[in-house]
């Protein structure tokens, strides 16, 4: 043992045996640009368009201590993984994120993983990024959730802001552009993009880029409506789901209503939330008061009345409300066609619900035709007559939407015949 006294002057003096080792140097952009010019040269290109490189923002600045200087063999030695965050990204620009976090993109991450279906679908079209997480990457992820999706290889989306501003450009004028949101608001579900560029919105913005309208006229994008002024808290009065709560006065659709939601799984068969409720809550999929939806309303109104009277965009938002009602009454219809069937057993329950209801939530993983036929005039038709309405796409709000939503119930209906006439039959073949 040494002395005590020993001990503190090896500490105050210090040894060359116990000396601190020196931290290698993190290496600057200059060595970062040396190396990446061979292996990845469009990288250092887009960088040097960027805002970032006039600002005198390095690569070190945004991937700190990623690679390392290793002064006894000067080389640089990877010493992990690090990506940026959005946190990072609030170094500079914390009243941006701080307004994303406040909106359902934050959420996307989240609400993907609470969806039961996204628990049966295959790694790559999950956390690949190949499928649902291609666009919900967007989302805000915790640090284990980073680190595993960095095992795969996955790198873009992981910061949240990349998804729209990609990189390394970091373009605010790219994420400005209606083609930003186009890559995931289109197709199946949520065809936004469709439904915008046929629009008359979506025309005078394409004629006014050829210049046949001029730089003055009014041609709303994506972005002018849901994130004026470059707000990034981007809310819908509806939400994703098209429910809401409190339930409406008309008796008939807040009986409509309550069937979707006890679809949904977020009630039980009593009308009493269940523990799916929460998770929608928590995800912000709904508007859960009056005042959540009201809030969204006058927003929307104040961006609509820029360009129109006040009469006029209350009258056309009233519009997308109704056609929610319209097309409640018929989805409604089709859970009960189905529900009965539940009822009655000729139909198999969902394996993971006690509930007398088809879960909406299964989406192509329902085990027969007549539920995957109600999972697509949910998740898509419903969807589009709702949403081609609210934006101002007759052919969506008709034909993709209400047209087929029509169709929709009458082959439920036959299905529902079908199956029992088949269950009768078998019934008589036991006899």
């Amino acid at each position: 043992m040494f002395p005590l006294a020993a001990v503190l002057l090896v500490i105050l003096m210090g040894t060359p045996a116990l000396a601190a080792t020196p931290q290698p140097a993190a290496p600057s952009s200059e060595q970062c640009v040396d190396c990446h010019l061979e292996r990845s040269p469009q990288i250092v290109a887009d960088w040097r368009a960027s805002r970032h490189f006039e600002a005198g923002v390095g690569c070190e600045t945004c991937h700190p201590a990623e690679h390392v200087a290793d002064a006894d063999k000067g080389v640089l030695v990877k010493r992990g993984n690090v990506l940026p965050t959005p946190e990072l990204c609030a170094e500079c620009h914390s009243e941006r994120v701080d307004q994303f976090k406040a909106g359902k993109h934050a959420l996307a991450w989240t609400v993907m993983k609470a969806m039961p279906t996204a628990h049966m679908l295959p790694v790559t079209l999950g956390d690949g990024m190949k499928g649902c997480g291609g666009c919900h990457k967007i989302g805000v992820k915790t640090d284990d959730e980073i680190r595993e999706l960095r095992k795969t290889g996955v790198g873009y989306g992981v910061a949240s802001c990349d998804a729209c501003h990609t990189r390394h450009t970091f373009s605010a004028a790219e994420a400005r552009q209606p083609e930003a949101c186009r890559s995931c608001h289109m197709g199946f579900d949520h065809a936004q993009w469709e439904m915008y560029s046929s629009s008359k919105h979506g025309v005078r913005h394409e004629l006014r880029r050829m210049q046949v309208l001029p730089e003055t006229a009014a041609a709303p994008t994506c972005q002018t409506c849901h994130m004026p002024a470059g707000d990034h808290g981007v809310r819908t009065g509806w939400g994703f789901l098209a429910v809401r709560l409190p339930m409406p006065e008309d008796e008939e659709w807040a009986a409509d209503r309550t069937v979707i939601l006890q679809a949904l799984g977020v009630l039980d068969a009593a009308g009493k939330p269940t523990a799916r409720f929460e998770a929608v809550k928590a995800a912000d999929l709904a508007r859960l008061t009056q005042e959540s939806w009201q809030q969204e309303r006058d927003a929307m109104e104040k961006v609509c009345t820029s360009c129109h009277a006040g009469s006029f965009a209350k009258g056309e938002l009233a519009k997308g409300d109704d056609m929610i009602r319209q097309a409640d009454r018929l989805m409604a219809e089709a859970i009960r066609t189905v529900a009965a069937l539940y009822a009655d057993g000729i139909l198999k329950k969902p394996s993971a619900a006690d509930s007398p209801y088809p879960d909406l939530l299964e989406f192509h993983d329902a085990s027969s035709q007549i539920e995957q036929k109600l999972f697509v005039m949910f998740l898509e038709h419903r969807m589009r007559a709702f949403q081609g309405t609210f934006h101002a796409s007759p052919d969506y709000a008709l034909w993709y939407g209400w047209s087929e939503l029509k169709r929709d119930v009458t082959e439920i209906a036959d299905l529902a015949r079908e199956l029992r006439r088949n269950a009768a039959a078998a019934v008589a073949v036991k006899q």
